[in-house]
Parts: C-alpha cells; structure tokens; sequence
C-alpha cells in the first residue's frame, strides 16, 4: 500500500476537489479495510454539490456511497470475513439499539450515519467500513453490476413495500438509473404494461430498449390520458423517482391504487388538493432506503436476474470525475461509475 491515496473530498457548499489522504487504517475490532473496485456517483452526490444543497454531509468527508471492494485486512473481532472476499457495502450505519431499530425498523434509526456522507467513503483508493455494513458477493458478479448493490437495495424495499401482484400495471416517473432499476424489477416480476414518463429521449429510448410498454415524453403527451387508454382504469402502482412528483402521481393512479414516493428532494414543495386521494382510496407510501434486502440483492446480482450493467452509459478514472458529475447534471448520462 502506498503512502499516499488519492480522493474525492466534499469541501462545503458545492465544492469539491481531488486531494491526496493518508490511506486509512483499522480503527476497531470490528473494522474492515477495503481496496475499493469501482464505485459509482448518485444522485444524492450532486444534491450534497448542489447550491444550496439538497442534502446534508460533512465537510471535510470522502464522497461515494456506492462501491464494490476486496477485503484487505480485517479486525481482531471479524471472523466471517477474509482478505480477498470480494464485497459490496451498505453505507448506512445504524446503532442497533434506538427506539426504531429495537422495533425493527433500521432505516429509521435515530443515530443513523452513512459513509461516503458523514464518514469517509469509497471514491478513493481504500476504505474502511464497519463489517456489518459489507456483504460478500462472488467475484464472478461484474464489476459495474456489483457497484449498483446500495440503489439497487433500495429499489427492492420499494417494490417489496408496493405490494406487487404479477400482471398489475405500473407507471414509472423518471428514467434515471432509479427509475430504470424498477422498471428491470416489475419487468422481470411480470407487470403490464409498464409506461414510463421522462422528458429526456435518450433515456426515453433506454427505457424502451429495457422493456417499457411506453416511454411517454410529458412535454409531448397527454400523460393521464396515455396511461388510462392503456390501463383502462389508470396504473395500479405509481412510482414516483423524481421526488417531486406526487400531484401527478395522484391523477395517475387508479382508484384504490398504491403510489409509491422514493425520490427526495429537501426543496420540494407542491400544492395538493388530497380530497382525489381520499376519495379514491389512494394508497401513498414513503419508502426510505432499506432494511433487509442486501442479502437478497446479493442473490439477484449473482444469479445475473437483472443485468444491471446495462444502466452504465459512462466510465471515467477518478482523476476525471469532473467530467462524470457534469454529464449527469447534463442528463447525457444515466450511470457513471468511477474506477478509482
């Protein structure tokens, strides 16, 4: 290990810059150090960048909560990992013992951290995580799939909140890497029609070329009017991937229907009018990150269920992710990961 590593650091209100870190080292028993692969920018990364910013983190902090790693050395209290076994982590770090997570539910955690936020993460060269925030995944699995693990976990407490039932219809709000991510899912679980609605083509036609029964451009098309001709009645389930979508949502969905809101924005503030949803029975649910599904996503990526490489249009080198935040502020890209 050299002297010195390479990384990417959130310096404050919408700044950023490249700098060069000792690499880090065990801090406790329970500690694992990790050589990371391939990481990828989120969204959440450009809302951390965004002035005013559109999510916390603290300056000073590693950037990169989605990677894929090999385990290089691991601490005195760690015995279900090795150096070698390939891992893929999940970022967010909950204490175990607050009010929530006593009832279970970890992603509501009142003392919750999450790296590549408030503690360093793996847009750099190495990394240490807590064992119990990595999971191994077979070498086998590609690398640009392996690094889509975190998003990928928190589309399936969605659908699994959604309450799916093959041969229902859903309607998809925004083609990013989320939104294609359910799209893959219902597809491959046996909804129809799937439409989506996203107003930049290129990931209009991604949709299209992943499956989506329509791929409708909201600038273009008379959405509500599209969707019920093609469900009768209007979507069983609404997924919201934008975060600020809920009006609409809600003139989408069929009476006793389900919408699902995953996308966030701090900044977002709509009128509603909630007497359509209550007198349509309209079912909304939050979904917030994930509790449970890793190990099952570890499964799905393995067994190549969901090609999820598919969704990365761009590579760059860590020297170079500049030009990665740009393209997705753009919209010319729906994934870049980054090989550090």
């Amino acid at each position: 290990m050299r002297e010195t590593m390479r990384a990417v650091v959130f310096c404050g209100e919408g700044e950023w810059r490249i700098e060069s870190h000792p690499p880090p080292q065990l801090h406790t028993e329970g500690d694992v150090l990790l050589k990371v692969e391939r990481a990828s920018i989120c969204g959440t990364d450009l809302h951390i960048l965004s002035v005013p910013p559109g999510h916390p983190a603290t300056p000073g902090t590693i950037l990169g909560h989605e990677y894929v790693a090999t385990v290089v050395e691991v601490g005195s209290g760690v015995h279900h990992l090795r150096s070698g076994d390939r891992v893929v982590v999940d970022p967010n770090i909950t204490c175990g013992i607050c009010a929530y997570c006593r009832l279970g539910l970890s992603n509501m955690c009142e003392n919750m951290t999450t790296l590549g936020i408030f503690r360093h993460g793996g847009l750099a060269e190495w990394n240490v995580a807590p064992a119990k925030a990595v999971h191994k995944i077979s070498s086998q699995v590609p690398l640009d799939r392996a690094t889509l693990a975190e998003p990928f976990s928190c589309v399936l407490h969605s659908f699994e909140r959604s309450a799916f039932v093959p041969g229902e219809s859903v309607a998809i709000l925004g083609a990013g890497p989320i939104g294609l991510m359910f799209l893959m899912l219902y597809k491959a679980a046996g909804a129809y029609p799937i439409c989506v609605v996203e107003p930049v083509e290129f990931r209009r036609h991604m949709a299209e070329s992943l499956g989506a029964d329509a791929a409708l451009d909201p600038s273009v098309h008379d959405v509500p009017r599209e969707i019920k001709e093609r469900t009768r009645l209007g979507a069983d389930i609404v997924i919201d991937a934008v975060g600020t979508l809920l009006p609409e949502a809600i003139r989408l969905v069929r009476r006793g229907g389900r919408i699902v809101l995953f996308g966030m924005n701090v900044h977002a503030a709509r009128e509603l009018n909630q007497y359509e949803a209550t007198r349509s029975e309209i079912t909304i649910l939050g979904s917030y990150i994930q509790r449970t599904a890793f190990p099952k996503v570890v499964h799905i990526l393995e067994a190549g269920l969901l090609p999820l490489e598919q969704l990365v249009t761009h590579r760059v080198e860590l020297e170079a992710i500049g030009e990665g935040f740009r393209l997705l502020r753009a919209g010319e890209a729906v994934k870049v990961t980054v090989i550090p």
